[in-house]
C-alpha cells in the first residue's frame, strides 16, 4: 500500500508562508537612493554611474523635470555607462538591487513598501515638483534609512524633500555647487544646514558605499543603547550638548535619540560611542550639528489641511465672533521650526477676520530652541517649492515673490512674534485663547508630556483651545481639556486646576525677543462670582467714569456712567472720542490728549465747565497710562471727575454797577471764546474733509497697487513657468545633443565601413529618386552631387541591358527583393540587389539598391573550372616561380615523374633536369622575363626512380594584376609512347 501522506493543517501553512515572506522581505531589504536631477542633470548622472561598481546592492531611483512633449532617451544614454539594468517606472514597478529607475514625464512617484506608483500631478497653479514629492514618501516608506542625492539642476525643488528625510533621519548628500552645471538646486539644499556630504559627483559613490555598509546601517540597533555602559556614554553626550547649547535633551525619547546618534557615527566612520564622544571634543562643531539633527522639525505651510479647516471653522470663528473691536486674540505656536506654521495660522486668522469683517488685534508668540531656525523665521524667505503647499490666492495676497523664493509679507510679519525658548525650562506665555504643539511631544518621554499638557492649561484663558498633532494626545488629562475634534486633535481648556506648574522665578523669560513678550508673571487665582459683583457695584457708585482709549483716540472700555460727557453721534456710528464728546469737552480734551500720547505721561485739565440741561457742571479730565511705569500696549485712560462748585446768583437789578461792568466783560470774553471755538470747529471740519479726500486718494492707491501686484504676481507665474519649461527643454535638448553625437560617430563609423567595402549602393525614395549614394556608386553610374534629387530613370547608366527604374518599381509594389548578375558597358560583371527601404518603424520609404563588382569572381570562377580540368590531366603541369621552385603539381606530374604533392612542393625543378641541360630552367624563365615566346620543344626529366624520360614540353608565362612575370607553367607530356611507335 501507498505510504498516506502527512496532512498538514491549515494554520500551519499560514505559519509557513509567513516565515518564508519573512524571509523574502529580510532578502529584500535593500538600500533605496532617490537622485534628484534637473538642468544639467545628464552630464553628471554618467559620471555617478561611471564610478559606481553595478553590484553595489542598491537600487536607484532618478527624478528629473522632463517635459510632458517628449519621450526621454535617458535610459539609452546611461546604459552605456553602467552594468545595471535600467528601466522607466511603470505603475507598480518593484524594486530590485542593482537596478536604476526613472521617472516618466507628467507623473509623480511614490513609494511604498519598496514598490513604485505613478500619480497624476496634481493640477493647480503652481508648479509640480516631483523630487520634493519622491522624497517625501521615501522618508515614509524608509524613514531612516532613506537616502536622498541632489544633482545639478535650477530653482529648489528637493529642498523639501531633504527636509523630510532628515525629519526622519535619513542621510542626504549634494553635489557640490561649484561643480555643478547649474548650482540652484545644490545651494538651495544646502542653505537647509541639514546636508551630511556635499561632495563632487565622481567622490559621491565611495562615500555612499561606505556609509551604507557601516554597521549602524546595515543593522540597526548595533549600539546596545540599554547596557549600562552605554547609558553612561549617552549621558555624557548630553552633558556636552547642554555644555555647548544650554539646553538638556534627557528628557527626550532615548529611541529618537539613539537612532539620530547612530546616523552621526555612520557619517563619519566611527563604530563606538566612546569613540564618537572623543570626536566630538577634538571637533566642537560636530555638537551644533548634532544638535541641529536632534531638533530637525518636520514642518510645511497647512501640513495636514483638514485639520486646520477644523481650526477655521470651529475654532477660529467663534474666536472672532465673541472678540469687541479692537480685542487682542494672543496664540502661541510651541516648537516653531523656521516659521511655516506660526505663518499658516496668521493667513487663516487673517482670513477669518476678512470673512468676518470684525476687525481685531492679533499676536502670535512662536517660539523653539534652535536660534538658527528662529532666525529663518523672522526672515519669512521661503523656497519656490512652498508653491504646492499654498495655493495661488494664498501665495499672492500674503506672500511677495522674490528671486527664487517667496517672502512673507509684513502684514503677516507683523502678527508673529519669534523668540528663543524652551518649554521645558522658560516661563510660558499667559492667557492665550490658542495653543499650537505639534509634533514636539512625540520626541520627549512621559514625564516631561504631562507637565507641558498642564502648562498648556494654565496659560490658556478659559475656552481657550489647544492643537496638537495626529500622533499627540492629552492622555489622561481629560478632566483639564475636552475634544472639540479627536480625530484631529483639537481640545477645548475646561476650568479646573493646571498642577504640577514648574517654577521659572529664577529664570529669565526670554531670550532675543524680536517684538514685545508676553506677560510671564504668576497671575492670581481668579475672584469668586461675588467678589466680582461687589467691586463691580463699588466701582459703579463710587469711582470716576472714564473710558479706555488707543493711539487713534477709538475707545476701547467703557467705565462707569459716561453720558454726561460723552453722546454717540449722529449718522455713521463711531466710537471716536472726539466725536463723542460734549461741544464743551472737545477743546480741553483734544488738548490733554495730544500731550498725553506725545509726553507718555499722565496730564490733567481742570474746571472744564460743560452745559448740561440749562445749567454748568465743572469737571477735571484726566488722560494717562495705565500704570505709571508706562504701559507697553499704548493704551490712555480718560477719566471724568465732577467737582462741586458754588451756585452762581442770578443777574438782577439790585446788583451793583462794578459787578454788573465786570459781568459784561466777561459775558463779552465769553462770546469771543465762542467765536474762536466756531472758528475752530471750522477749521478742525476743513482738515477732517482735507483728511477724507486724502484717505480716498490714498485707497485709490492702494487699488493700483494691488493691481500692479497682481500684474507683477502673473508676470513671476509666467516666468516661473517658463523657467519650468526652460529647465525641461535643457533635458531633453542635453538628450538629444547626446544623441545627435552618438548618431553623428555611426554616421562617420557607416560611411566609412562603406567606402572600405567599396560596395556602391543607392538609396531612392518612394518616388524613385536618388536620395543618397556611397562614392563607390560613383564609379558605376557615373553620379555628381547635383543628382541628388533627381529620378533614377533620367540618367544614364552602364547596364544597357537592365532598366533600373523598372526593377525598382516591381520593388516597390511587390516589396520582394531582386538579386541578378549584370554585364556593363565595359565587359565588367556586378551582382543587382534591390530591395525595399524600411524605416525603424517598419514603414517603406524607397528602394535601396547595391552594385557588388564580381567580375573577378567570374573569372576565378572560370579559372577554377579549368583549374579542376588541368588538375585531372594526364600530362604533367608544373608551376614553378622564376626561380625554378615548385608552386603546383598535378596528379599528372605525380603519376609520370613518381613524387607525391608533398615532397615536389619542397623541391626545385632543376634536381629533375638531367646532367646534359642543367641551365634549360633558368633560361626558360629569362626568355619569358623577357617576353620572348617558347616554342614547344623536347627535352628530358630524372624520375624518383632515376629513369631518364623523354617529354614534350610547353612553357607558358603568367602574370600579376599589374602584367609582369611572377610565375611560368610547365606542360610535359610522356614521348614514351611515340618512342615505341
Amino acid at each position: 500500500m501507498p505510504a498516506k501522506k502527512k496532512m498538514v493543517s491549515p494554520v500551519k501553512k499560514v505559519q509557513d508562508s509567513r516565515v518564508n515572506l519573512k524571509k523574502i522581505t529580510e532578502k529584500k531589504d535593500f538600500a533605496v537612493v532617490g537622485i534628484g536631477a534637473s538642468a544639467g542633470g545628464l552630464e553628471t548622472l554618467e559620471v555617478f554611474f561611471s564610478n559606481m561598481p553595478p553590484e553595489s546592492g542598491i537600487a536607484f531611483v532618478i527624478i528629473q523635470h522632463l517635459s510632458p512633449r517628449h519621450k526621454s532617451i535617458m535610459a539609452s544614454l546611461l546604459e552605456k555607462h553602467t552594468r545595471m539594468a535600467i528601466q522607466e517606472i511603470t505603475d507598480a514597478t518593484r524594486l530590485e538591487p542593482n537596478c536604476v529607475y526613472l521617472n516618466p514625464p507628467d507623473k509623480n512617484v511614490s513609494i511604498i513598501k519598496q514598490v513604485l506608483y505613478l500619480m497624476e500631478p496634481v493640477k493647480t497653479s503652481a508648479i509640480n515638483m516631483p523630487i520634493d514629492h519622491f522624497f517625501r514618501t521615501l522618508s515614509e516608506d524608509k524613514k531612516e534609512r532613506a537616502i536622498a542625492i541632489i544633482l545639478s539642476g535650477t530653482a529648489s525643488d528637493g529642498t523639501l524633500g531633504c527636509k523630510a528625510i532628515k525629519g526622519e533621519g535619513g542621510m542626504v548628500m549634494v553635489q557640490d555647487p561649484d561643480t555643478a552645471r547649474y548650482d540652484g538646486m545644490p545651494r538651495s539644499a544646502i542653505q537647509t544646514g541639514l546636508v551630511d556630504f556635499i561632495l563632487p559627483v565622481e567622490k559621491m559613490p565611495e562615500q555612499l558605499l561606505r556609509y551604507i555598509k557601516h554597521p549602524n546601517i546595515r543593522q540597526t540597533g548595533k549600539i546596545a543603547f540599554d547596557e549600562t555602559s552605554s547609558q553612561h556614554q549617552l549621558q555624557k553626550i548630553f552633558a556636552l550638548i547642554r555644555s555647548a547649547t544650554g539646553h538638556d535633551f534627557s528628557h527626550y525619547k532615548h529611541s529618537t535619540i539613539e537612532r539620530r546618534i547612530e546616523r552621526r557615527l555612520a557619517v563619519h566612520q566611527i563604530d563606538s560611542l566612546p569613540d564618537y564622544i572623543l570626536f566630538i571634543q577634538k571637533n566642537p562643531a560636530e555638537i551644533q550639528t548634532l544638535f541641529k539633527n536632534l531638533v530637525i522639525g518636520v514642518t510645511s505651510f497647512f501640513r495636514d489641511p483638514k485639520a486646520y479647516d477644523v481650526i477655521e471653522t470651529q475654532v477660529l470663528a467663534k474666536l472672532i465672533e465673541t472678540r469687541y473691536p479692537e480685542d487682542t486674540i494672543r496664540c502661541w505656536v510651541v516648537g516653531c521650526s523656521t516659521g511655516e506654521e506660526a505663518y499658516s495660522l496668521a493667513i487663516l486668522i487673517s482670513e477669518a477676520i476678512e470673512k468676518l469683517k470684525k476687525h481685531v488685534n492679533v499676536q502670535i508668540f512662536a517660539t523653539d530652541i534652535d536660534e538658527v531656525a528662529i532666525n529663518a523665521a523672522r526672515k519669512g524667505i521661503y523656497p519656490a517649492t512652498i508653491a504646492g503647499d499654498v495655493s495661488r490666492e494664498r501665495l499672492r495676497k500674503f506672500f511677495i515673490k522674490e528671486e527664487e523664493s517667496f517672502k512673507i509679507k509684513k502684514q503677516v510679519r507683523d502678527m508673529v512674534v519669534f523668540s528663543r525658548q524652551s518649554v521645558i525650562k522658560d516661563p510660558p506665555f499667559s492667557k492665550l485663547d490658542l495653543v499650537s504643539c505639534r509634533n514636539l511631544m512625540i520626541y520627549l518621554d512621559a514625564a516631561i508630556q504631562k507637565k507641558i499638557i498642564t502648562i498648556f492649561h494654565y496659560t490658556l484663558n478659559p475656552g481657550g483651545v489647544l492643537y496638537m498633532g495626529t500622533s499627540e494626545t492629552i492622555g489622561e488629562f481629560t478632566d483639564l481639556f475636552t475634544p472639540v475634534n479627536s480625530k484631529w486633535k483639537v481640545y477645548q481648556r475646561k476650568e479646573g486646576l493646571s498642577s504640577g506648574i514648574l517654577d521659572y522665578s529664577k529664570r529669565g523669560a526670554y531670550e532675543r525677543l524680536d517684538g514685545p513678550g508676553p506677560d510671564a508673571s504668576q497671575p492670581q487665582p481668579s475672584p469668586s462670582d461675588v467678589q466680582a459683583l461687589a467691586e463691580k457695584a463699588i466701582l459703579d457708585s463710587y469711582a470716576p467714569s472714564g473710558v479706555l482709549v488707543n493711539d487713534k483716540y477709538d475707545i476701547l472700555h467703557f467705565v462707569g456712567r459716561t453720558e454726561k460727557y460723552l453722546l454717540p453721534p449722529t449718522g455713521r456710528p463711531s466710537f471716536n472720542i472726539l466725536s463723542m464728546a460734549r461741544q464743551d469737552l472737545k477743546y480741553k480734551l483734544t488738548a490733554a490728549l495730544n500731550k498725553a500720547f506725545r509726553e507718555k505721561t499722565r496730564t490733567t485739565q481742570k474746571g472744564v465747565r460743560v452745559k448740561l440741561n440749562g445749567s454748568f457742571t465743572v469737571v477735571d479730565i484726566t488722560v494717562g497710562p495705565l500704570s505709571d511705569r508706562g504701559d507697553p500696549s499704548g493704551l490712555m485712560l480718560v477719566v471724568f471727575e465732577d467737582k462741586k462748585t458754588e451756585p452762581i446768583p442770578a443777574m438782577g437789578s439790585d446788583i451793583k454797577p462794578r459787578a454788573k461792568k465786570k459781568t459784561s466783560e466777561i459775558m463779552q470774553l465769553e462770546q469771543e471764546l465762542q467765536s474762536n471755538r466756531e472758528y475752530l470747529q471750522a477749521t478742525i471740519e476743513e482738515l477732517e474733509t482735507s483728511n477724507e479726500e486724502l484717505k480716498s486718494t490714498n485707497e485709490e492707491l492702494q487699488s493700483v497697487n494691488e493691481e500692479l501686484q497682481s500684474a507683477n504676481e502673473e508676470l513671476e507665474t509666467s516666468k516661473e513657468e517658463l523657467q519650468s519649461t526652460n529647465e525641461e527643454l535643457s533635458t531633453v535638448n542635453s538628450e538629444l545633443q547626446n544623441k545627435v553625437d552618438e548618431l553623428s560617430k555611426s554616421s562617420n563609423d557607416m560611411i566609412n565601413l562603406l567606402a572600405a567595402t567599396e560596395i556602391a549602393s543607392i538609396f531612392l525614395d518612394t518616388s524613385l529618386c536618388i536620395k543618397r549614394y556611397t562614392p563607390a556608386a560613383m564609379g558605376v553610374i557615373k553620379l555628381i552631387s547635383t543628382d541628388i534629387g533627381r529620378p533614377i530613370s533620367d540618367l544614364k547608366t552602364s547596364f544597357p541591358e537592365v532598366d533600373l527604374a523598372d526593377q525598382a518599381r516591381m520593388v516597390l509594389k511587390d516589396l520582394n527583393t531582386i538579386s541578378t548578375e549584370i554585364l556593363s558597358e565595359g565587359g565588367i560583371w556586378h551582382s543587382l540587389k534591390m530591395m525595399p527601404y524600411r524605416t525603424i518603424e517598419n514603414v517603406i520609404d524607397g528602394v535601396v539598391m547595391t552594385f557588388i563588382n564580381v567580375h573577378s569572381i567570374k573569372k576565378a570562377d572560370k579559372v577554377r573550372r579549368l583549374a579542376v580540368v588541368l588538375e585531372d590531366s594526364n600530362d604533367a603541369i608544373v608551376v614553378l616561380d622564376l626561380k625554378g621552385r615548385i608552386m603546383a603539381w598535378n596528379k599528372g606530374a605525380e603519376a609520370m615523374y613518381g613524387y607525391s604533392e608533398s615532397e615536389a612542393l619542397k623541391m626545385n625543378y632543376t634536381a629533375m633536369t638531367p646532367g646534359n641541360r642543367p641551365d634549360e630552367i633558368e633560361k626558360i624563365a629569362d626568355m619569358l622575363q623577357k617576353g620572348e615566346t617558347i616554342k614547344s620543344f623536347r627535352s628530358r626529366r630524372r624520375k624518383k626512380n632515376g629513369e631518364i624520360l623523354e617529354v614534350w614540353l610547353t612553357a607558358t608565362v603568367l602574370k600579376d594584376e599589374t602584367g609582369h612575370p611572377v610565375e611560368m607553367a610547365l606542360t610535359e607530356r610522356d614521348l614514351a609512347w611515340l618512342i615505341k611507335d
